[in-house]
């Protein structure tokens, strides 16, 4: 499951609509809407979490993966370490910020998230990018 920044995860681009994604995955095994009205995919084989932007037109924005075969630049990062992984990729500028026994370790420019306890990668958070204009930049043209 290859995540690729600024783009999307796998086969999944960030300004697909629901019907989209379900050609690709089938109907999610569980389905909501979060507290600003988005609606959110589970894939639980995939270990996918996708939220799908409900002031956007219900397009994908933001892909969270814990799947052990999530590859960032060629490398496994679920379950390494976070100190390893950062220093090997090229994105030298990172924010982190502490919850309880969490860590996210935030890559603005490519609106990353890789998520650590304990030191060790549990999750991966990429988010669709905001252009100049502060608008989303919608890699899937339908």
């Amino acid at each position: 499951m290859k995540i690729n920044p600024k783009n999307g995860v796998d086969q999944l681009v960030f300004g697909m609509k629901q019907n989209h994604v379900e050609n690709l995955y089938g109907t999610p095994d569980k389905q909501f809407k979060d507290e600003d009205g988005n609606v959110i995919y589970l894939y639980n084989k995939e270990k996918l979490r996708l939220t799908f932007y409900e002031d956007e037109a219900l397009r994908l924005g933001y892909i969270i993966t814990s799947n052990s075969e999530a590859t960032l630049l060629d490398q496994k990062v679920i379950g390494k370490n976070i100190v390893e992984i950062k220093t090997e990729l090229p994105f030298k500028s990172w924010e982190q910020e502490d919850f309880d026994s969490t860590e996210n370790h935030f890559n603005e420019s490519n609106w990353l998230i890789l998520q650590s306890e304990f030191d060790v990668i549990i999750r991966v958070e990429i988010g669709a990018i905001i252009n100049d204009n502060d608008e989303f930049d919608w890699k899937f043209k339908a």
